[in-house]
Parts: C-alpha cells; structure tokens; sequence
C-alpha cells in the first residue's frame, strides 16, 4: 500500500506523532510518500528517527500514485488537502490534531487501529461535494473551489454590501449584510451554522446561502439544489473581498460577476464504518443535547 502524510507542520503535536507514525507504516510494509513541506523542514530531520529519504508530493500527478492521503491537523489542514488533491480523487483520511476536528475521521489516540481498520478494508469512501466558484470581469475569469463555503463581504468586514442573486437567470432576492456565505453541506456546520444557517447532511447535494448579518428582518438563509447556476450581481462600484474555505483570498473588482456552480468532481472523504455523523454532531457540536432528569 502507497500512503501519503499531509499536515500542519506548526503544529508541535505533528512532530511528535510523526517518527512512530513513519516506524508504524514501515513495519506494516507501506510505502510512504510525504508532502514536500515535511522534506523540507529541517525540524522533521531533528525528530525523526528515519532519515531515508521519502518520495515528496509536490504535484496534482503525485497524489495519484497513492493509496490515500492522511491529513494530520484539524479541519483547515484538511481543507487544504482537499484543495491540494484537486482533481486527482485520492481518499482523505482525516486525523484530529486540533481543537475541534469536526472534518476529522480519527483522534490521534486512535490513529494506529484506525488505519488498521482501513487496511482491512473496514472503511467506506465518501464523495463530498465542492462548490466552484468563477469571477467574471469583462473577459477575465478566476476560478475558486472550496469544500466548505464561499463567503463574500466588504475589504475589511466592516461595511454592508449589496448583492442581488440569480437562479439559473431567474432573479431571487437582493441582500444588504454585512455579507453572504454559500455553503456546500459540509460547510454548513462551519461559518454557516454560527451565522444562523441550517444542517446540511454531506450526502446531500445542495447549497446554502445565509447573509451575514442581514439588514432585514426578512432576509433569510435559502436552500437551493446543488445543480443550481447561481449569479451574484453587485450594484454599487466598490470593490469587495471573495473567501474560499477562509483560506483562499481575492478582491472582487467593481462591475464583477460571481457564478457559482456544483463543481464537477469530488473530494473523497474516508469514514470508518464505527463512526456515524450525527453522533458526531452531538459529540463534538452538542448538537440536540438535552438533560433528561430535568
């Protein structure tokens, strides 16, 4: 088996789990690929007590010659594998490091008999859905595409903005907020639900809009279907700031137009049949939690 380790490397909890972690993989005959921000940090050679040099991931090409990619961190490492594994389909294993780990399959304490689960094929695949989001300017497009949200405000955060939304070039609504965030279903536990959105499930295929701050009291979060061709429209001239998994960041020149779309692949996720999503939502969100002896 050909694995891959992706991680925060400024996580000092990283560079303790990673020596046994790398003996545990040799013993159990797996070939190890490693990203190539791990390589070349000199702290892995201080810590590590294998100092063979591993083949390095650096391009979209190298992640399809894996098996599987662990992500050791919290959510935003695995937000960013996802983005570092693009179009090439390889699972992700996600390990909590961090201080929540909602994304996350597997604690650290459970590292090694969750990856023996997966070996023996004690795992299921789970395709998740990303959102694909283009800025057009004229004849210039930028392309964005993020697992959890997209989230539109002003340069700063500080003022209203103006946006109207089309549905398959049917106008919807128009929105005066502090901003907007699109949200897939994974995303809808993240910026989403703090601003008063709704719980996705991740196997449904839909998106989120919820403002931020609304200036209204009308003004609500909507579900529409996850083949939507969606349009946001700005009216006034000032240039505003485009999120991409609270990760990726561009500014929104005037006159720009936003379509957001299902994109056309999928970030597979690996989930271990033991683990169950909404005892993970009342575990680690208290999610529907309720003191029965009152």
């Amino acid at each position: 088996m050909k694995i891959g380790i992706f991680a925060n490397i400024k996580k000092p909890g990283f560079w303790k789990i990673i020596p046994d972690l790398i003996d545990w993989l040799i013993n159990n005959k797996v070939e190890i690929h490693l990203m190539h921000n791990i390589i070349e940090n000199e702290y892995y050679y201080l810590k590590s007590n294998n100092f063979k040099n591993y083949d390095p991931i650096k391009t979209n090409k190298d992640f399809k010659k894996i098996d599987f990619l662990i992500a050791l961190g919290g959510d935003g490492t695995i937000l960013s594998a996802s983005r570092s594994v693009g179009q090439s389909g390889t699972p992700i294993f996600g390990v909590h490091l961090g201080s929540l780990g909602f994304l996350a399959e597997s604690k650290i304490e459970n590292l090694y008999k969750s990856l023996q689960l997966i070996f023996n094929k004690k795992n299921k695949i789970f395709p998740r859905m990303l959102a694909q989001a283009i800025i057009k300017k004229n004849n210039k497009k930028k392309k964005f595409f993020a697992l959890n949200d997209v989230v539109i405000n002003s340069n700063g955060g500080t003022r209203l903005i103006s946006c109207s939304l089309f549905l398959d070039g049917k106008y919807i609504t128009s929105y005066s907020a502090d901003g907007l965030i699109i949200a897939t279903p994974t995303g809808s536990t993240a910026y989403n639900l703090s601003a008063g959105g709704p719980i996705i499930t991740p196997w449904l295929s839909l998106f989120t809009i919820t403002p931020i701050c609304p200036h209204s009291l009308s003004s609500r979060p909507i579900v529409l279907p996850g083949d939507s061709n969606l349009k946001i429209a700005f009216p006034s001239n000032e240039t505003l700031h485009l999120s991409a998994d609270g990760q990726v960041n561009y500014e929104i020149q005037p006159d720009s137009e936003i379509f957001i779309t299902k994109s056309p692949h999928f970030i597979n996720m690996i989930t271990l049949e033991e683990n169950e999503y909404f005892e993970t939502l009342r575990t680690k969100m208290g999610w529907g939690q309720k003191n029965i002896n009152n």
